[in-house]
Protein backbone atom coordinates (compact mmCIF):
# COMPACT_ATOMS: atom_id res chain seq x y z
CA UNK A 1 0.00 0.00 0.00
CA UNK A 2 1.60 3.60 -0.67
CA UNK A 3 1.53 6.10 1.49
CA UNK A 4 2.97 9.21 2.15
CA UNK A 5 4.56 8.72 5.82
CA UNK A 6 6.12 5.78 4.08
CA UNK A 7 8.01 7.95 1.65
CA UNK A 8 8.86 10.16 3.97
CA UNK A 9 11.96 11.59 6.03
CA UNK A 10 11.49 12.19 9.46
CA UNK A 11 13.80 14.59 11.68
CA UNK A 12 14.07 14.52 14.99
CA UNK A 13 14.18 17.43 17.08
CA UNK A 14 15.25 17.64 21.03
CA UNK A 15 13.73 20.99 21.43
CA UNK A 16 15.78 21.73 24.63
CA UNK A 17 19.21 21.29 22.63
CA UNK A 18 18.15 22.68 19.07
CA UNK A 19 18.23 26.43 18.76
CA UNK A 20 17.60 28.99 21.47
CA UNK A 21 16.28 31.87 20.74
CA UNK A 22 16.06 33.99 23.70
CA UNK A 23 19.46 33.26 25.18
CA UNK A 24 18.48 31.57 28.24
CA UNK A 25 20.31 28.80 27.16
CA UNK A 26 17.53 26.52 26.77
CA UNK A 27 16.21 25.74 22.77
CA UNK A 28 13.05 26.79 22.49
CA UNK A 29 10.21 27.08 19.72
CA UNK A 30 11.18 30.20 18.35
CA UNK A 31 14.77 28.68 18.23
CA UNK A 32 13.09 25.45 16.20
CA UNK A 33 11.26 28.43 13.49
CA UNK A 34 14.19 30.29 12.84
CA UNK A 35 15.92 27.04 11.25
CA UNK A 36 12.87 25.70 9.37
CA UNK A 37 14.78 26.81 6.09
CA UNK A 38 17.43 24.76 6.97
CA UNK A 39 15.19 21.57 7.27
CA UNK A 40 13.69 22.40 4.33
CA UNK A 41 16.72 22.66 2.83
CA UNK A 42 18.34 19.42 4.17
CA UNK A 43 14.52 18.06 2.43
CA UNK A 44 13.22 16.31 5.25
CA UNK A 45 9.50 16.00 5.12
CA UNK A 46 8.17 15.53 9.01
CA UNK A 47 9.40 16.79 12.55
CA UNK A 48 9.33 14.70 15.31
CA UNK A 49 8.58 16.99 18.06
CA UNK A 50 10.42 15.90 21.37
CA UNK A 51 7.70 16.93 24.35
CA UNK A 52 7.27 20.69 24.46
CA UNK A 53 4.49 20.27 26.82
CA UNK A 54 4.15 21.78 30.33
CA UNK A 55 6.67 19.92 32.72
CA UNK A 56 8.87 19.85 35.28
CA UNK A 57 11.35 18.01 33.69
CA UNK A 58 12.36 15.34 36.08
CA UNK A 59 13.20 13.46 32.56
CA UNK A 60 13.52 16.18 30.40
CA UNK A 61 9.87 16.59 29.30
CA UNK A 62 8.67 13.14 29.39
CA UNK A 63 7.14 13.60 32.78
CA UNK A 64 3.88 15.73 31.52
CA UNK A 65 2.37 17.82 33.68
CA UNK A 66 -0.50 19.41 31.50
CA UNK A 67 -0.90 17.97 28.24
CA UNK A 68 -3.16 20.85 26.74
CA UNK A 69 -0.08 23.70 27.70
CA UNK A 70 3.33 24.42 26.54
CA UNK A 71 6.37 24.19 28.87
CA UNK A 72 7.58 27.93 29.51
CA UNK A 73 11.21 26.81 28.74
CA UNK A 74 10.01 26.69 25.09
CA UNK A 75 7.28 29.35 24.70
CA UNK A 76 3.51 29.80 24.29
CA UNK A 77 0.64 27.77 22.95
CA UNK A 78 0.89 31.07 19.59
CA UNK A 79 5.09 29.83 19.54
CA UNK A 80 3.59 26.37 18.80
CA UNK A 81 0.79 27.49 16.32
CA UNK A 82 3.63 29.62 14.48
CA UNK A 83 5.75 26.87 14.17
CA UNK A 84 2.95 24.61 12.68
CA UNK A 85 2.12 27.39 9.71
CA UNK A 86 5.58 28.31 9.36
CA UNK A 87 6.25 24.53 8.99
CA UNK A 88 3.08 23.95 6.89
CA UNK A 89 4.31 26.83 4.75
CA UNK A 90 7.27 24.73 4.04
CA UNK A 91 5.35 21.48 3.30
CA UNK A 92 7.04 19.75 6.56
CA UNK A 93 4.96 18.19 9.11
CA UNK A 94 4.88 18.07 12.73
CA UNK A 95 4.01 14.84 14.52
CA UNK A 96 4.00 15.11 18.62
CA UNK A 97 5.09 13.24 21.11
CA UNK A 98 2.52 11.41 22.81
CA UNK A 99 3.16 10.27 26.45
CA UNK A 100 0.21 8.54 28.19
CA UNK A 101 1.51 5.41 29.66
CA UNK A 102 2.48 7.98 32.87
CA UNK A 103 2.12 11.60 33.66
CA UNK A 104 4.57 14.06 36.27
CA UNK A 105 3.80 13.46 39.80
CA UNK A 106 2.46 17.21 39.49
CA UNK A 107 -0.20 16.70 36.81
CA UNK A 108 -3.66 17.48 38.23
CA UNK A 109 -4.90 14.02 38.07
CA UNK A 110 -2.25 12.87 40.48
CA UNK A 111 -2.42 15.84 42.79
CA UNK A 112 -6.10 14.67 43.00
CA UNK A 113 -5.37 11.20 43.04
CA UNK A 114 -2.81 10.90 46.02
CA UNK A 115 -5.51 12.88 48.24
CA UNK A 116 -7.77 10.23 49.32
CA UNK A 117 -8.65 6.51 48.59
CA UNK A 118 -12.06 7.79 47.42
CA UNK A 119 -10.96 10.49 45.53
CA UNK A 120 -12.63 10.74 41.82
CA UNK A 121 -9.16 11.06 39.91
CA UNK A 122 -7.79 7.50 42.41
CA UNK A 123 -8.26 5.14 39.37
CA UNK A 124 -6.68 7.38 37.10
CA UNK A 125 -3.48 5.04 38.60
CA UNK A 126 -2.63 2.21 39.46
CA UNK A 127 -2.35 1.77 43.54
CA UNK A 128 -1.71 -1.48 45.34
CA UNK A 129 -0.99 -1.85 49.04
CA UNK A 130 2.16 -2.97 50.49
CA UNK A 131 3.00 -6.25 51.51
CA UNK A 132 5.07 -7.24 55.16
CA UNK A 133 5.84 -3.55 54.85
CA UNK A 134 7.35 -3.61 51.98
CA UNK A 135 6.53 -2.99 48.18
CA UNK A 136 3.29 -4.79 46.68
CA UNK A 137 5.78 -6.80 44.37
CA UNK A 138 9.45 -6.64 43.47
CA UNK A 139 9.03 -5.41 40.08
CA UNK A 140 12.19 -2.73 38.93
CA UNK A 141 12.19 0.52 37.59
CA UNK A 142 13.89 1.08 34.58
CA UNK A 143 15.65 3.74 36.27
CA UNK A 144 16.66 1.71 38.81
CA UNK A 145 15.17 0.52 42.25
CA UNK A 146 11.81 -0.51 42.73
CA UNK A 147 8.76 0.16 40.43
CA UNK A 148 6.72 1.43 43.70
CA UNK A 149 6.95 4.36 45.47
CA UNK A 150 5.17 4.65 48.74
CA UNK A 151 2.77 7.90 49.74
CA UNK A 152 1.89 8.48 53.08
CA UNK A 153 -1.12 10.55 52.91
CA UNK A 154 -2.98 7.40 51.67
CA UNK A 155 -0.75 4.73 52.90
CA UNK A 156 -0.56 2.74 49.61
CA UNK A 157 1.92 2.56 46.65
CA UNK A 158 1.41 3.81 42.89
CA UNK A 159 3.98 2.15 40.16
CA UNK A 160 6.00 3.80 37.97
CA UNK A 161 7.81 1.85 35.46
CA UNK A 162 10.11 4.75 35.25
CA UNK A 163 11.18 7.55 37.56
CA UNK A 164 8.73 7.73 40.75
CA UNK A 165 7.69 11.30 39.70
CA UNK A 166 6.31 9.55 36.76
CA UNK A 167 3.50 7.67 37.93
CA UNK A 168 1.54 4.92 35.46
CA UNK A 169 -1.56 5.93 34.52
CA UNK A 170 -4.41 3.25 34.59
CA UNK A 171 -5.65 2.56 31.44
CA UNK A 172 -8.03 0.07 32.53
CA UNK A 173 -9.93 2.75 33.31
CA UNK A 174 -12.44 4.21 30.90
CA UNK A 175 -12.90 7.77 31.55
CA UNK A 176 -9.13 7.98 32.01
CA UNK A 177 -8.92 6.56 28.08
CA UNK A 178 -11.45 8.91 27.01
CA UNK A 179 -9.90 11.83 28.50
CA UNK A 180 -6.93 10.98 26.75
CA UNK A 181 -8.43 10.60 23.53
CA UNK A 182 -10.29 13.77 24.28
CA UNK A 183 -6.73 15.49 24.63
CA UNK A 184 -5.37 13.71 21.40
CA UNK A 185 -8.13 15.19 19.21
CA UNK A 186 -7.68 18.97 20.58
CA UNK A 187 -4.26 18.43 19.38
CA UNK A 188 -5.22 17.00 15.78
CA UNK A 189 -7.93 19.81 15.62
CA UNK A 190 -4.97 22.18 15.88
CA UNK A 191 -3.82 20.36 12.70
CA UNK A 192 -0.75 18.36 14.24
CA UNK A 193 0.34 15.72 11.90
CA UNK A 194 0.64 12.76 13.91
CA UNK A 195 1.90 11.10 17.12
CA UNK A 196 5.04 9.31 18.11
CA UNK A 197 3.88 7.48 20.91
CA UNK A 198 6.12 6.85 23.95
CA UNK A 199 6.65 3.36 24.94
CA UNK A 200 3.04 2.86 24.06
CA UNK A 201 3.47 -0.82 24.52
CA UNK A 202 3.63 -0.79 28.34
CA UNK A 203 -0.32 0.93 28.94
CA UNK A 204 -1.91 -2.63 29.10
CA UNK A 205 -0.24 -4.23 32.22
CA UNK A 206 -1.32 -8.02 33.70
CA UNK A 207 -3.75 -7.30 36.77
CA UNK A 208 -2.29 -10.20 39.22
CA UNK A 209 0.62 -7.65 39.83
CA UNK A 210 2.37 -11.37 40.80
CA UNK A 211 6.34 -11.16 41.52
CA UNK A 212 8.83 -11.76 39.01
CA UNK A 213 10.62 -15.25 39.08
CA UNK A 214 13.13 -16.28 40.05
CA UNK A 215 13.63 -13.75 42.58
CA UNK A 216 16.82 -13.85 42.00
CA UNK A 217 17.79 -10.17 43.33
CA UNK A 218 15.85 -7.49 45.30
CA UNK A 219 14.26 -5.74 42.30
CA UNK A 220 13.74 -7.62 38.94
CA UNK A 221 12.77 -6.12 35.44
CA UNK A 222 8.66 -7.25 34.77
CA UNK A 223 8.62 -7.17 30.92
CA UNK A 224 6.38 -9.99 30.75
CA UNK A 225 3.53 -8.18 33.28
CA UNK A 226 4.18 -4.75 31.61
CA UNK A 227 5.05 -5.15 27.86
CA UNK A 228 2.48 -5.89 25.03
CA UNK A 229 0.03 -6.73 28.16
CA UNK A 230 -3.10 -8.65 27.77
CA UNK A 231 -5.33 -5.62 26.53
CA UNK A 232 -2.99 -3.60 24.13
CA UNK A 233 -4.03 -4.59 20.84
CA UNK A 234 -7.89 -3.54 22.56
CA UNK A 235 -6.50 -0.01 23.75
CA UNK A 236 -4.78 0.98 20.38
CA UNK A 237 -7.62 -0.41 18.23
CA UNK A 238 -9.80 2.00 20.96
CA UNK A 239 -7.41 5.14 20.50
CA UNK A 240 -7.60 4.82 16.53
CA UNK A 241 -11.15 4.79 16.43
CA UNK A 242 -12.15 7.30 19.05
CA UNK A 243 -9.23 9.94 18.42
CA UNK A 244 -6.99 8.73 14.63
CA UNK A 245 -9.15 6.99 12.24
CA UNK A 246 -10.67 10.93 11.57
CA UNK A 247 -7.52 12.71 10.43
CA UNK A 248 -4.72 11.46 7.78
CA UNK A 249 -2.05 11.34 10.07
CA UNK A 250 1.03 9.08 10.72
CA UNK A 251 1.65 7.48 14.00
CA UNK A 252 5.21 5.45 15.07
CA UNK A 253 4.90 3.39 18.71
CA UNK A 254 8.11 3.12 20.90
CA UNK A 255 7.52 -0.89 21.16
CA UNK A 256 9.95 -2.84 23.39
CA UNK A 257 10.31 -6.24 23.80
CA UNK A 258 8.29 -6.91 20.65
CA UNK A 259 8.42 -10.13 18.58
CA UNK A 260 7.75 -9.65 14.64
CA UNK A 261 4.31 -11.31 14.80
CA UNK A 262 3.23 -9.27 17.79
CA UNK A 263 5.26 -6.25 15.16
CA UNK A 264 2.50 -7.31 12.63
CA UNK A 265 -0.35 -7.01 14.87
CA UNK A 266 0.80 -3.09 15.86
CA UNK A 267 1.44 -1.86 12.09
CA UNK A 268 -0.72 -4.12 9.54
CA UNK A 269 -2.35 -2.55 7.05
CA UNK A 270 -5.78 -3.73 7.87
CA UNK A 271 -5.36 -3.77 11.83
CA UNK A 272 -6.36 -0.08 12.52
CA UNK A 273 -3.46 0.60 15.04
CA UNK A 274 -0.17 2.30 14.31
CA UNK A 275 1.41 2.80 11.23
CA UNK A 276 4.52 2.02 12.26
CA UNK A 277 7.04 1.23 15.50
CA UNK A 278 10.33 1.60 16.59
CA UNK A 279 11.71 -1.83 18.27
CA UNK A 280 14.74 -1.74 19.47
CA UNK A 281 16.57 -5.26 19.01
CA UNK A 282 19.48 -4.01 16.69
CA UNK A 283 20.04 -1.33 19.49
CA UNK A 284 21.08 -4.49 22.09
CA UNK A 285 23.58 -6.34 19.53
CA UNK A 286 26.86 -4.24 22.05
CA UNK A 287 25.15 -4.14 25.62
CA UNK A 288 27.50 -6.35 27.68
CA UNK A 289 26.64 -7.77 31.56
CA UNK A 290 25.78 -4.87 32.56
CA UNK A 291 23.22 -3.58 29.79
CA UNK A 292 24.51 -0.31 28.49
CA UNK A 293 26.66 0.78 30.97
CA UNK A 294 29.34 -2.14 30.16
CA UNK A 295 29.21 -2.13 25.74
CA UNK A 296 30.72 -5.00 24.12
CA UNK A 297 32.71 -4.97 20.28
CA UNK A 298 30.04 -4.77 17.56
CA UNK A 299 29.80 -7.85 16.41
CA UNK A 300 28.54 -7.16 12.77
CA UNK A 301 27.15 -10.72 11.96
CA UNK A 302 24.76 -10.15 14.50
CA UNK A 303 23.84 -7.37 13.86
CA UNK A 304 22.89 -7.66 10.09
CA UNK A 305 21.15 -10.86 11.46
CA UNK A 306 18.85 -8.43 13.77
CA UNK A 307 18.31 -5.79 10.64
CA UNK A 308 17.69 -8.86 7.99
CA UNK A 309 15.10 -10.52 10.43
CA UNK A 310 13.06 -6.76 10.30
CA UNK A 311 13.24 -6.80 6.53
CA UNK A 312 11.85 -10.02 5.91
CA UNK A 313 9.69 -10.10 8.67
CA UNK A 314 7.74 -6.55 7.77
CA UNK A 315 8.55 -7.26 4.00
CA UNK A 316 4.64 -7.50 3.26
CA UNK A 317 2.75 -6.75 6.14
CA UNK A 318 3.32 -4.30 8.63
CA UNK A 319 6.04 -1.71 8.71
CA UNK A 320 9.82 -0.53 9.86
CA UNK A 321 11.32 2.75 11.24
CA UNK A 322 14.77 2.93 10.89
CA UNK A 323 17.04 5.03 12.94
CA UNK A 324 20.66 4.47 14.17
CA UNK A 325 20.12 7.99 16.62
CA UNK A 326 17.63 9.23 18.76
CA UNK A 327 17.28 10.98 21.77
CA UNK A 328 17.71 7.93 24.04
CA UNK A 329 21.05 6.56 22.29
CA UNK A 330 24.29 7.72 21.85
CA UNK A 331 25.59 9.04 18.96
CA UNK A 332 26.10 6.43 16.03
CA UNK A 333 29.17 7.55 14.27
CA UNK A 334 30.43 7.01 17.73
CA UNK A 335 28.97 3.88 18.69
CA UNK A 336 29.37 2.26 15.19
CA UNK A 337 32.08 3.85 13.45
CA UNK A 338 35.44 5.44 13.59
CA UNK A 339 35.77 8.80 14.43
CA UNK A 340 39.36 8.94 14.62
CA UNK A 341 40.71 8.52 11.46
CA UNK A 342 37.43 7.70 9.34
CA UNK A 343 34.82 10.08 11.22
CA UNK A 344 33.10 11.74 7.74
CA UNK A 345 33.23 8.36 5.78
CA UNK A 346 31.61 6.05 8.49
CA UNK A 347 28.73 8.78 9.33
CA UNK A 348 28.06 8.64 5.72
CA UNK A 349 28.39 4.52 5.42
CA UNK A 350 25.92 4.08 8.72
CA UNK A 351 23.66 6.54 6.68
CA UNK A 352 24.00 5.02 3.21
CA UNK A 353 23.61 1.25 5.24
CA UNK A 354 20.17 2.30 6.64
CA UNK A 355 18.77 4.97 4.27
CA UNK A 356 18.48 2.36 1.83
CA UNK A 357 16.56 -0.39 3.61
CA UNK A 358 13.10 -0.95 3.51
CA UNK A 359 11.27 1.67 5.95
CA UNK A 360 10.98 5.13 6.93
CA UNK A 361 14.49 6.55 8.02
CA UNK A 362 14.68 8.84 10.97
CA UNK A 363 17.47 11.62 11.46
CA UNK A 364 18.30 12.77 14.74
CA UNK A 365 19.52 16.30 15.19
CA UNK A 366 22.48 16.86 14.44
CA UNK A 367 23.01 12.99 12.79
CA UNK A 368 23.41 14.81 9.37
CA UNK A 369 26.83 16.82 10.33
CA UNK A 370 28.20 13.79 11.88
CA UNK A 371 27.65 15.01 15.66
CA UNK A 372 29.71 12.61 18.04
CA UNK A 373 29.76 11.50 21.60
CA UNK A 374 30.20 13.92 24.42
CA UNK A 375 33.95 13.16 26.52
CA UNK A 376 32.35 13.27 29.60
CA UNK A 377 35.14 13.75 32.48
CA UNK A 378 32.93 13.53 35.52
CA UNK A 379 29.13 12.45 36.45
CA UNK A 380 29.11 16.70 36.84
CA UNK A 381 29.21 16.50 32.89
CA UNK A 382 25.45 14.61 32.63
CA UNK A 383 21.97 15.88 33.33
CA UNK A 384 20.39 12.32 32.34
CA UNK A 385 18.40 10.68 35.61
CA UNK A 386 18.60 7.48 34.16
CA UNK A 387 22.66 8.21 34.57
CA UNK A 388 22.08 9.15 38.42
CA UNK A 389 20.26 6.33 39.03
CA UNK A 390 22.43 3.51 37.33
CA UNK A 391 25.70 5.11 39.01
CA UNK A 392 24.13 4.47 42.68
CA UNK A 393 22.66 1.21 41.86
CA UNK A 394 25.83 -0.31 40.25
CA UNK A 395 28.80 1.78 41.19
CA UNK A 396 27.41 2.61 45.12
CA UNK A 397 25.34 0.19 46.30
CA UNK A 398 25.55 -2.91 44.24
CA UNK A 399 29.39 -2.00 43.98
CA UNK A 400 29.71 -4.38 40.66
CA UNK A 401 31.30 -1.59 38.31
CA UNK A 402 33.86 1.29 39.38
CA UNK A 403 33.93 4.42 39.09
CA UNK A 404 36.12 4.18 35.91
CA UNK A 405 34.28 1.67 34.69
CA UNK A 406 30.95 3.40 35.21
CA UNK A 407 32.18 6.40 33.47
CA UNK A 408 32.99 4.95 30.25
CA UNK A 409 29.91 3.04 29.92
CA UNK A 410 28.62 6.65 30.21
CA UNK A 411 30.97 8.00 27.54
CA UNK A 412 29.73 5.18 25.46
CA UNK A 413 26.23 4.85 25.86
CA UNK A 414 24.69 7.26 28.13
CA UNK A 415 21.39 9.07 26.94
CA UNK A 416 23.49 12.82 27.63
CA UNK A 417 25.31 11.69 24.66
CA UNK A 418 22.39 13.33 22.10
CA UNK A 419 21.50 15.72 23.73
CA UNK A 420 24.45 18.00 23.90
CA UNK A 421 23.29 21.33 22.02
CA UNK A 422 23.27 21.09 17.69
CA UNK A 423 26.05 22.68 16.74
CA UNK A 424 25.17 25.49 14.31
CA UNK A 425 28.79 26.88 13.83
CA UNK A 426 32.15 27.60 15.11
CA UNK A 427 31.64 30.47 17.26
CA UNK A 428 31.44 31.08 21.03
CA UNK A 429 28.63 27.73 21.82
CA UNK A 430 28.42 26.86 18.65
CA UNK A 431 25.82 29.06 17.44
CA UNK A 432 23.22 27.44 19.95
CA UNK A 433 23.13 30.22 22.58
CA UNK A 434 24.28 33.91 23.06
CA UNK A 435 23.66 32.82 27.46
CA UNK A 436 24.91 29.48 29.32
CA UNK A 437 23.76 26.13 27.87
CA UNK A 438 22.04 24.32 30.06
CA UNK A 439 24.11 21.54 29.23
CA UNK A 440 27.71 21.73 28.14
CA UNK A 441 28.78 21.89 23.91
CA UNK A 442 30.83 18.92 22.66
CA UNK A 443 34.30 20.75 22.08
CA UNK A 444 34.56 19.37 18.91
CA UNK A 445 32.17 21.65 17.29
CA UNK A 446 35.05 24.21 16.05
CA UNK A 447 35.04 21.64 13.55
CA UNK A 448 31.94 19.70 13.45
CA UNK A 449 28.71 22.10 12.63
CA UNK A 450 26.63 23.45 9.85
CA UNK A 451 27.80 26.08 8.78
CA UNK A 452 31.09 24.59 8.09
CA UNK A 453 29.23 21.31 5.76
CA UNK A 454 26.16 23.49 4.52
CA UNK A 455 27.57 24.61 0.96
CA UNK A 456 30.41 22.13 0.87
CA UNK A 457 29.63 19.40 -1.29
CA UNK A 458 31.65 16.51 0.14
CA UNK A 459 29.99 16.98 3.59
CA UNK A 460 27.89 14.62 5.55
CA UNK A 461 25.24 17.56 5.46
CA UNK A 462 25.40 17.22 1.08
CA UNK A 463 25.64 13.29 1.70
CA UNK A 464 22.22 13.43 3.85
CA UNK A 465 20.91 16.06 1.00
CA UNK A 466 21.41 13.79 -1.64
CA UNK A 467 20.47 10.11 0.24
CA UNK A 468 16.75 12.05 0.59
CA UNK A 469 16.94 13.71 -2.69
CA UNK A 470 17.37 9.62 -4.38
CA UNK A 471 14.58 8.57 -1.93
CA UNK A 472 11.86 10.83 -2.85
CA UNK A 473 12.89 10.34 -6.80
CA UNK A 474 13.22 6.43 -6.71
CA UNK A 475 9.93 4.17 -5.55
CA UNK A 476 12.44 0.97 -5.28
CA UNK A 477 13.96 2.40 -2.05
CA UNK A 478 10.62 3.10 -0.34
CA UNK A 479 9.15 -0.27 -2.15
CA UNK A 480 11.81 -2.73 -3.48
CA UNK A 481 12.18 -5.97 -2.15
CA UNK A 482 15.43 -6.56 0.21
CA UNK A 483 17.52 -9.47 0.01
CA UNK A 484 20.89 -9.78 2.46
CA UNK A 485 23.85 -10.86 0.48
CA UNK A 486 27.50 -12.05 2.70
CA UNK A 487 25.31 -13.08 5.25
CA UNK A 488 28.68 -14.37 7.72
CA UNK A 489 31.15 -11.81 6.42
CA UNK A 490 32.62 -10.03 9.81
CA UNK A 491 32.99 -6.43 8.10
CA UNK A 492 30.82 -5.75 5.01
CA UNK A 493 26.99 -5.67 5.11
CA UNK A 494 26.11 -6.25 1.82
CA UNK A 495 22.31 -6.17 0.78
CA UNK A 496 19.89 -5.92 -2.82
CA UNK A 497 16.55 -3.94 -3.44
CA UNK A 498 14.54 -4.83 -6.31
CA UNK A 499 11.13 -3.10 -7.78
CA UNK A 500 9.80 -3.74 -10.94
CA UNK A 501 12.65 -4.16 -13.13
CA UNK A 502 15.23 -2.03 -11.33
CA UNK A 503 18.20 -3.07 -8.84
CA UNK A 504 20.24 -1.94 -6.49
CA UNK A 505 23.60 -3.46 -4.75
CA UNK A 506 23.88 -1.29 -1.30
CA UNK A 507 27.93 -2.34 -0.07
CA UNK A 508 28.62 -0.47 3.03
CA UNK A 509 31.84 -1.67 4.95
CA UNK A 510 31.82 -1.18 9.20
CA UNK A 511 35.86 -1.71 9.63
CA UNK A 512 39.12 -0.45 8.59
CA UNK A 513 39.92 -3.41 6.78
CA UNK A 514 40.00 -3.05 3.03
CA UNK A 515 38.47 -6.10 0.61
CA UNK A 516 38.02 -6.38 -3.22
CA UNK A 517 34.36 -6.85 -4.17
CA UNK A 518 33.39 -9.40 -7.36
CA UNK A 519 30.30 -6.99 -8.61
CA UNK A 520 29.04 -9.54 -11.09
CA UNK A 521 25.67 -8.44 -12.60
CA UNK A 522 26.38 -4.96 -11.35
CA UNK A 523 29.32 -4.74 -13.33
CA UNK A 524 28.18 -2.63 -15.94
CA UNK A 525 25.85 -0.71 -13.56
CA UNK A 526 25.56 3.14 -12.21
CA UNK A 527 27.39 3.85 -9.59
CA UNK A 528 24.07 6.08 -7.39
CA UNK A 529 25.69 7.40 -4.54
CA UNK A 530 29.49 6.54 -2.58
CA UNK A 531 31.61 7.97 -0.22
CA UNK A 532 34.39 7.07 -2.51
CA UNK A 533 34.50 7.73 -5.84
CA UNK A 534 35.17 4.67 -8.14
CA UNK A 535 35.05 3.47 -11.59
CA UNK A 536 32.49 0.33 -11.86
CA UNK A 537 34.26 -2.48 -13.29
CA UNK A 538 33.82 -6.49 -12.36
CA UNK A 539 35.90 -5.92 -9.25
CA UNK A 540 35.78 -3.01 -7.34
CA UNK A 541 37.96 -1.85 -4.53
CA UNK A 542 36.24 -1.15 -0.88
CA UNK A 543 38.06 0.81 1.21
CA UNK A 544 37.95 1.67 4.98
CA UNK A 545 34.17 2.64 6.12
CA UNK A 546 33.39 2.44 2.60
CA UNK A 547 29.79 2.94 0.87
CA UNK A 548 28.74 2.38 -2.76
CA UNK A 549 25.58 1.93 -4.06
CA UNK A 550 25.05 0.48 -7.49
CA UNK A 551 21.73 0.88 -9.54
CA UNK A 552 21.49 -1.44 -12.45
Amino acid sequence: MKVWWKESVIYQIYPRSFCDSNDDGIGDIQGIISKLDYLKDLGIDIIWLSPVYQSPNVDNGYDISDYQAISKDFGTMDDFEMLLKEAHNRNIKIVMDLVVNHTSDEHQWFIESHQTQDNPYRDYYIWKEGKNGKEPNNWASVFSGSAWQYDETTDMYYLHLYSSKQPDLNWENEILREEIYKMMRWWLDKGIDGFRMDVINKISKVQTFEDVLPQSQQYMRPSKYVSNGPRIHEFLKEMNQKALSSYDVMTVGEITACSIEQAKQYTGDYENELNMLFQFEHMDVDLGEYGKWTPIPLNLVQLKKVLTKWQYGLADYGWNSLFWDNHDQPRAVSRFGNTEKYWADSAKMLATALHFLKGTPYIYQGEELGMTNYPFQSLDDCQDVEVFNAYKELVQEKKVLTHEQMMKGICANSRDNARTPMQWNNEENAGFTQGTPWMKINPNYKTINAKSQINNQDSIYSYFKKLIELRHQMPIIVYGKYTLLEEEHPDLYIYTREYQDKKLLIITNFSENEYDYALHEYSDGKLLISNHHIDIQKTIHIAPYGAYVIQK
